[in-house]
């Protein structure tokens, strides 16, 4: 199996926003990862737009038309802007694969936890049934947090995304063989579950590939931050081969 590269616009928007001139593009940038081999494009609209705004995610869709093989991820919180937006892509016939719900507040500064189970089912029992009805595939943001496994999958999941910064933040320390010890231990219970399995948070060239040597069955990784970083300096192109290069390394 091939780990799947979806990479977050994010931080592109946010540059843009700062002036009113249209630029950096997100069009061209998902143009050039995906020429360059990337397997998706991912965005997270929040409420405030400040970084991708509501009107980009269509915009992005119909861009997707042209790459059938390839997938869009929507990642956000489904009880704030989150499913009439999806709603909307459905009801234009624009593509959109996956749904990735995450439990963030309006402002916050960036996604730092997942779902709580069994807190959190009775109210992500409707939506994750509503996103399924639009024949969209769901993804809860997740702890490494073996013991909720099944429980995600109880509501519907058809995969869970590993919140993987407490693995990056301890990479290179004498932690890091504890959090993969963790993450592995949660990715198995994901897959004895029935459930397939994302990651994504603080992800690098520097950790990507150990953190995919010690984690079995990872499809995805979505990953925005720090590829936009690399990419100031070595180009959209250059800069995603070079996170294929780390995936491939840890086969």
């Amino acid at each position: 199996m091939t780990t799947a590269l979806s990479v977050n616009l994010n931080k592109v928007a946010l540059v843009r926003n700062t002036r009113h001139l249209g630029i950096p593009s997100l069009l061209r940038a998902a143009t050039q990862c995906l020429d360059a081999g990337a397997h998706g494009i991912t965005v997270h609209p929040r409420p405030d737009q400040r970084h991708i705004r509501a009107s980009d995610v269509p915009e992005l869709a119909a861009l997707m038309r042209d790459w059938p093989q390839r997938e869009y991820n929507i990642e956000g919180n489904p009880f704030h802007n989150l499913m009439d937006i999806v709603a909307d892509l459905r009801g234009r016939g624009l593509p959109v694969h996956q749904v990735t719900f995450v439990p963030d507040e309006q402002g916050q500064f960036t996604s730092d936890h997942g779902w709580r189970f069994p807190a959190d089912a009775q109210r992500l029992q409707p939506v994750v049934d509503r996103a399924r009805a639009l024949g969209l595939r769901v993804s809860l943001f997740m702890d490494a947090d073996a013991g909720a496994m099944a429980a995600a999958r109880a509501v519907g999941a058809d995969r869970v995304e590993l919140y993987t910064e407490p693995y990056a933040a301890a990479w290179g320390t004498p932690q890091q063989a504890a959090q993969l010890a963790r993450f592995a231990e949660a990715a198995r219970a994901a897959r004895a579950a029935g459930l397939g399995l994302n990651a994504g948070h603080d992800l690098n060239r520097d950790n990507l590939t150990d953190f995919l040597r010690a984690v079995p069955g990872v499809q995805e990784v979505s990953i925005g931050h720090a590829l936009i970083a690399d990419a100031l300096e070595l180009g959209y192109a250059a800069t995603v081969r070079d996170y294929l290069r780390c995936i491939a390394d840890a086969a």
